[in-house]
């Protein structure tokens, strides 16, 4: 036991010292913001992320660490770091590199996203949201006025608003380039149409992500060329700092693809609480006797839960191949309860075996 003492003693110093590093490594963390500060620059430098996350994996896999672990304690560490570099945060209207953008819907989650997002990058940063205001920006209520000498222009507004938008940006044909981050792409087809023929630079993105996420490292941002090579080009530009995953996809893929990545999770998700809602049972006490798989469905539903439905239903009416992705999940969730229902133990095994076969096409190093 003295020896088990003497250890515990060792361990704790040392778990002292690591804390004082990491006290330390705030305090030039604190440093750099302010000099980035007095340069005028934004306080997010994607590029240097890159470089930290991709040291600690190096540097735990030459310890013996698991690099993922080693890459885990660092995104700690750089969101501590975010936070004390935005303590001493400045506008930067007016600085950077002098170019402006332009978020319509900017007062939303994800437009404020893309708010600190082009502020990092060093854009005058406006915003265009019939009805809410924010602090600290320009903000305009009337769309004619508001892409007048833009250089970029985000639209981060729910898919029917946007559908309106780019019909709208096509008479007032700015210079801008502009994007998208709507989930759904077909819906949007007329309005790229539009805007290729009044001449605009026009494309289309869709971030994998939402509007808490801080580092980019693990997410896909899918982009969507519409026929404006060129402002496909300028806009991927503009993430190649970031650590974030660059997709290329066509429009009839990407949305053939969200009827299952969105549409079919969302409805299996819906589905799972509804069941649970219709079933008479406490939600205290099936948590109190819940499993590790019951805990990890219920984590996931209610998050789903808590995402704005109007939106979910978007996603789910206006994406043309929605509907073969639910008749699968309807057939699916039939097969697995005739399988049940017969006591066809075969027939059970055999589907666990097919969608085993199947899971075990992905990736290495995704969940």
């Amino acid at each position: 036991m003295g020896e088990l003492d003497e250890l515990r003693t060792e361990l704790s110093e040392l778990d002292v010292k690591l804390l004082e590093l990491v006290a330390r490594r705030q305090t030039i963390v604190g440093e750099i913001g302010r000099v980035k500060s007095a340069a005028g620059r934004g306080t997010r430098d994607y590029a240097r992320e890159k470089d930290v996350l991709e040291l600690a994996r190096k540097t735990a896999g030459r310890l013996g660490i698991d690099a993922g672990v080693g890459e885990e304690i660092f995104r700690i560490l750089i969101r501590a770091s975010l936070a004390t570099q935005e303590q001493d945060k400045v506008a930067t209207f007016g600085k950077g590199s002098g170019k402006r953008a332009l978020v319509i819907g900017g007062a939303g989650l994800m437009g404020k996203w893309f708010l600190r997002f082009l502020e990092s990058q060093g854009y005058e940063v406006e915003i265009c949201d019939i009805g809410s205001t924010l602090q600290g920006y320009r903000n305009h209520t009337d769309l004619a006025q508001a892409v007048q000498s833009q250089d970029l222009i985000v639209i981060t507004t729910p898919i029917e608003q946007t559908i309106e938008v780019l019909q709208q940006l096509a008479q007032f044909r700015p210079s801008a380039v502009i994007f998208d981050i709507s989930s759904l792409k077909g819906p949007l087809v007329a309005g790229f149409e539009a805007l290729r023929e009044a001449g605009c630079r026009v494309t289309s993105i869709h971030p994998m992500f939402g509007p808490d996420t801080e580092l980019l490292s693990g997410h896909n941002l899918v982009f969507v060329d519409v026929g404006v090579t060129e402002a496909t080009a300028i806009v991927r530009e503009l993430f190649s700092c970031t650590m974030a995953d660059q997709v290329e996809m066509s429009l009839e893929a990407h949305d053939r693809a969200m009827a299952y990545v969105l549409g079919l999770s969302h409805a299996i998700n819906i589905a799972f609480f509804k069941a649970l809602a219709d079933s008479g049972e406490d939600a205290r006490e099936l948590v109190r006797l819940s499993s590790s798989t019951f805990d990890a469905q219920l984590d996931v539903a209610s998050r789903v839960a808590r995402e704005n439905p109007y939106l979910y239903f978007e996603v789910q009416t206006l994406n043309a191949h929605s509907p073969r992705a639910l008749v699968a999940l309807l057939n699916a969730v039939t097969q697995v309860a005739g399988r049940v229902l017969d006591g066809d133990e075969k027939g059970f095994v055999d589907l666990m075996a097919r969608g085993k076969s199947f899971l075990m096409r992905r990736p290495e190093g995704r969940p």
